[in-house]
């Protein structure tokens, strides 16, 4: 039976106390499965992938809304807003979300595993000051949406003192319409997908013994309704393919794999999608038989575009969340306006890719998605703020607001974070390393988000040699420091590479979908290592 579930009144420092460490890491592909906190390698897709123009639908005026078949209206809405105003808070907000889930899986040719989940949910967030109180319901009944607003009323202690204002329906552009929904997608029409991967991953190469290939969809409908009179909903779908493979080859066993996802519907999984997410993984794969342990020291590092903005997104993206600034954690605290890294280096967090797994129509608070500029020129200008840290800072939100979902409140968080296009070419930046390293595929990572320290398991690359690539090399750690990275960055190409592969980045053990991405560029110097380093 649901009931409702308390969450006791909390500064926002408090609640945040011991997120100063952020994890990244890649799925074990040979069991199908991953750590809560990571980041999941991306599909190769030279743009955002898109099975449909990159074209954005205009607005839809609201007429009733979705959670109405779940018995909650806007007058419901409206009574749970006031009795989370009734103890004298400042701001009462409710998130409902709905979120129906598929996934199936295919080993060595067989389905081994299918299912399906459905989430439905609402969080009351009541503000008062800089403390928040929070409470979540997974039942909708009049009952248990005013206790839990009652509950989260619990932040205040006094008469009812800010006005409600009445709701009012907010429609948004769609950067991600679907024309036929997951919900009308029947198995029989995800098989064929899983089974024709699993063949081109086998033709591909004769050493794969074994294949772990899994599609997800997902579709989440949201709706943020608060005190002030907003009214507003999204629908946010999402779809995943997910290829592991294990080769053996005299005596030899090695894994590795590959993954794509976007928010779309079946549409996304076009036969040359699935040909180069299937090639890719044995590829990424089989490029280890041959590879050589990694030099040791601190050496040039060129990181290839594309996937290796994790790195980016892990090291550097983490603090310029607002929160961490806020509370003097990251070491970017009161640096606005000042010179972190060479001025051919500008860094966005972007909501509003086209079907990019990070964008977002609006952020778990409503606000409309936009493209945030981090970084213009080297000087950083603004962080990732979300309601609460927008008005410490007395800025406006950047619609960073995130949450996993209905069960957690919302904190600042990336959606796209990439590094745009400078003067160079790729060529020439390998060209101009004596000795040092390419780094092309990372697998995991831990970062310490106050000083951005960090250290990053390479999973292949290439020796620089004279200018030239070079054998390739496996089992790397890379060892450094985020801001210092950024200040050795002194080489940037102009083949940035967006990726919108299975990634998620977790934080205040909740979990988000995101995206990333990076031109070539060269890093002055970072520390490396490998097993017996």
């Amino acid at each position: 039976m649901s009931k409702t579930t308390m969450s006791e009144s909390i500064r926002r420092r408090d609640f945040l106390g011991g997120a100063g460490i952020a994890l990244v890491s890649l799925p074990v592909w040979a069991t199908g499965c991953a750590s809560r906190s990571q980041v999941l390698a991306p599909s190769a897709v030279g743009a955002p992938p898109q099975a449909h123009p990159a074209t954005v639908s205009p607005p839809v005026a609201a007429r009733s809304i979705y959670f109405e078949r779940f018995g909650v209206d806007q007058s419901l809405l409206t009574r749970t807003i006031d009795r989370g105003l009734g103890r004298g808070g400042d701001f009462c907000e409710i998130f409902l979300q709905h979120k129906v889930s598929h996934w199936v899986g295919l080993e060595d040719g067989e389905v081994n595993r299918a299912y399906t989940t459905v989430a439905l949910g609402a969080g009351v967030r009541v503000l008062k000051g800089d403390t928040t109180g929070y409470a979540y319901t997974e039942d909708l009944s009049e009952a248990a949406l005013g206790a839990a607003a009652a509950t989260a009323a619990a932040v205040a202690d006094g008469p009812a003192s800010s006005p409600r204002v009445p709701l009012k329906a907010v429609a948004v552009p769609n950067a991600y319409p679907v024309t036929m929904p997951w919900s009308a997608v029947g198995i029989d029409q995800k098989l064929p997908i899983l089974q024709q991967t699993e063949k081109l991953a086998r033709a591909r190469d004769s050493r794969v013994v074994k294949t772990t290939i899994f599609l997800a969809d997902e579709t989440s409908r949201i709706l943020v309704a608060n005190s002030e009179g907003l009214l507003i909903e999204d629908d946010q779908p999402m779809a995943e393919l997910h290829v592991g493979c294990v080769a053996e080859h005299r005596g030899k066993t090695e894994t590795s794999g590959q993954s794509a996802a976007s928010r779309d519907g079946i549409v996304f999984f076009s036969p040359e999608r699935i040909q180069k997410v299937a090639h890719e993984a044995v590829d990424f794969t089989t490029i280890l038989f041959d590879a050589i342990p990694p030099p040791v020291g601190e050496l040039p590092v060129v990181l290839a575009s594309g996937i290796t903005g994790i790195l980016l997104h892990e090291a550097i993206g983490h603090g310029m969340e607002a929160d961490f600034n806020r509370k003097g954690i990251s070491i970017y605290a009161d640096r606005i306006g000042q010179r972190i890294a060479p001025e051919q280096v500008t860094i966005v967090d972007d909501g509003t890719n086209p079907r990019m797994r990070g964008s977002i129509n609006i952020d778990d608070e409503g606000k409309p998605a936009q493209r945030t500029v981090l970084v213009d020129k080297g000087i950083l200008r603004s962080y990732l703020h979300d309601r609460i840290s927008a008005q410490h800072y007395k800025v406006s939100s950047t619609g960073s607001g995130r949450r996993e979902s209905y069960k957690f409140p919302v904190v600042p968080r990336m959606r796209n974070t990439y590094m745009l296009n400078g003067p160079r070419k790729p060529e020439e930046i390998i060209a101009s390393v004596k000795k040092g390293l390419y780094a092309e595929l990372f697998w995991n990572g831990q970062v310490d988000i106050g000083a951005g320290d960090f250290t990053f398991y390479l999973k292949h690359g290439r020796l620089i040699e004279n200018g030239k690539l070079g054998a390739v090399v496996k089992d790397a750690n890379l060892i450094g420091s985020g801001p210092k990275v950024l200040e050795r960055i002194d080489m940037v190409a102009d083949d940035l590479t967006l990726f919108s592969g299975a990634g998620y980045c977790g934080k205040d053990w909740q979990r988000v979908p995101v995206g990333f991405g990076l031109p070539t560029v060269r890093a002055g110097g970072i520390s490396i290592g490998g097993r017996k380093a």
